[in-house]
């Protein structure tokens, strides 16, 4: 306990300081000046001021997904609070560990609609991990050492601390006391698998003839690509990642068969449709995945192993079910792989990975480039080039992101940063903000497309002024790519409200901000463009590449089919 007294702003400051906490996402308002005016006086934790909270949030989510740190956003109470909604979902749905301080209406006028009222943490409920209301000031360093502790552990997630104006007060002051450990009665996250499970789970993996290993985003959650890798490397093993799993395994690693799922590679489609035992890692199973969930891998047996219970045969029966913490559970599987007097069937596995191969030789991802118009693919590839594969790359969501996943192959775990599950556009720009803060002598790059950069292309201002160099890489198709992509496939060519008609000059507005705008026309332009754009390490440059607007994504799942019924190209199946 510390002699000196604080008010609750400064309660607030000194646990996030406990907290280890060095920057902090937000936007002032009434509600919590007097935390704003807390952190004016103190220089350990940096507040970076955002032009909207929504964007807050996406920085924080950005930071904390490049770092495994907790993001941290601060906002006002009533609109400054909902304008967070959308960043709360977005790291609800990908499992990101983020607290977001609200502020509220003092205690007395709660329940009155007063001025900039709102029930964030109502608003909210659905889509956090967890939520807390502070009703007593002494109370601030134990609820966020709690907020802190459940947004970080187990299956993380997003957490709303709720701050009434009257908590801030500066003339009420308080001893300082920092819980030395955090237990929570209801809240123990099972970390260690099931002996009886593991014991199962390695006979199936062992007794094998078509195994491949499916890893999603837990794997990057907890740090474990290096014991994903030497499993992959102790069985020989295919893997296939996930859209939040691209990074877990390396994306040039022999083993590594491709993204699989609606937009993911044939062999990796395949390779799941005819396996006889599927190994699943922190992944869900999720619709973007499966396709059909009836005709999903019916021959396969299913080890599913994941923090959550309450992701296992929520959408595909899983035949072994192992509970806990991957970082612990990958060392049991290991342990009893190498102990195990069980033999895999190598003739067999020669076999499958004969089949595998035959399927990569379709190479479904190879496209024409010989038209006059740049394909969005080659622009990737002259990024993956000019970047040697290792920049952070950063998506919106839409063509642009399915491009970016499929053509420039992630070396390494959080190296991706893109909105999976929510697939929220204006993403992309505040998460590589967030990059870029945590790691300034790397380049953070935003991969976005000429619908998603307008949502928040306002923090263009906010990197002007922290001076925050990211590169942004926008693949212009005058469209909403993915949107017109579906009205040609499904509906006809009728495209409505997805083409648009009034796009600014984006060279000239980012000059505006006083950035680098370069603009990119020809194919022949574009190499030496990424090039000069990535010899710039001072500003911020944002390439307006025009591409084919008639380009689509494939290879992409058939709608209601298995997961490897798909289309290759334009009138091609699979």
């Amino acid at each position: 306990m510390s002699t000196k007294q604080y008010n609750g702003s400064e309660l607030v400051v000194q646990a996030l300081k406990e907290l280890k906490v060095k920057y902090i996402f937000g936007y002032p308002g009434g509600s919590v000046l007097d935390l704003y005016d807390a952190l004016f006086q103190q220089d350990d934790v940096e507040h970076i001021l955002v032009r909207h909270e929504q964007a807050a949030t996406h920085m924080a989510d950005g930071y904390a997904r490049a770092t495994g740190d907790v993001g941290v956003v601060l906002a006002t109470s009533g609109p400054g609070a909902t304008n967070c909604i959308t960043g709360i979902a977005t790291a609800y749905m990908d499992s990101i560990p983020m607290v977001v301080l609200s502020g509220q209406v003092p205690t007395n006028l709660i329940g009155d609609d007063a001025f900039q009222e709102t029930d964030i943490i109502g608003c909210s409920r659905p889509i956090v991990k967890h939520s807390f209301n502070c009703r007593s000031a002494k109370d601030i360093p134990t609820i966020l050492a709690k907020a802190f502790y459940i947004a970080s552990s187990g299956r993380p997630g997003p957490v709303v601390v709720e701050l009434p104006k009257d908590m801030l007060n500066p003339a009420l002051k308080f001893d300082f006391e920092f819980p030395s450990t955090t237990e929570l009665r209801t809240y123990n996250p099972n970390t260690k698998g099931h002996s009886k499970q593991i014991r199962k789970a390695v006979t199936a993996i062992l007794e094998a003839k078509k195994l491949v290993i499916y890893s999603g985003g837990g794997i990057i959650i907890s740090n474990t690509s290096e014991q994903l890798t030497r499993l992959v490397e102790s069985l020989n093993a295919p893997i296939t990642n996930t859209l939040m799993g691209l990074g877990g395994i390396s994306g040039v690693h022999p083993n590594f068969i491709g993204m699989l799922g609606m937009h993911g590679s044939l062999e990796a489609n395949k390779a799941m449709a005819n396996a006889d035992v599927i190994l699943a890692l922190g992944a869900r199973f999720d619709d973007r995945v499966t396709n059909n969930v009836k005709k999903f891998c019916p021959n396969a047996t299913i080890v599913h192993v994941d923090v959550d219970p309450t992701s296992i045969s929520k959408t595909i029966k899983a035949h072994i079910p192992v509970v806990g913490c991957l970082a612990t559970v990958l060392e049991q599987l290991q342990t009893a792989i190498d102990k195990s007097p069980l033999n895999i069937d190598r003739s067999a596995q020669e076999d499958w990975w004969r089949q595998i191969i035959s399927w990569r030789e379709q190479k479904c991802l190879s496209y024409s480039n010989d038209g006059e118009k740049i394909k969005p693919q080659a622009v990737i590839e002259a990024l993956y080039k000019a970047t040697n594969g290792d920049a952070y790359i950063s998506s919106d969501v839409g063509q642009h992101q399915m491009f970016a996943a499929q053509y420039y192959p992630f070396k390494n775990p959080r190296q991706w940063i893109n909105s999976g599950g929510l697939g929220t556009m204006g993403f992309g720009l505040p998460a590589a903000m967030g990059v870029k803060l945590a790691f300034p002598d790397k380049e953070s790059i935003c991969v976005t497309g000429d619908g998603s950069i307008q949502m928040n292309i306002q923090e263009l201002s906010t990197c002007m002024q922290y001076n925050l160099a990211v590169k942004i890489v926008s693949l212009n198709n005058r469209s909403l790519g993915m949107v017109r992509q579906w009205q040609d496939m499904v509906y006809g060519g009728r495209h409505s409200s997805s083409y648009m008609d009034s796009l600014p000059d984006f060279v000239k507005l980012a000059e505006s901000y006083g950035h680098v705008g370069i603009k990119v026309n020809t194919l022949d332009e574009l190499q030496p463009a990424i090039d000069k754009a990535m010899a710039i390490t001072d500003k911020l440059v944002f390439l307006d590449i025009c591409v084919d607007e008639k380009e689509h994504v494939y290879p992409m799942q058939i709608k209601l089919g298995s997961i490897d019924e798909m289309w290759l190209r334009k009138g091609v199946k699979a």
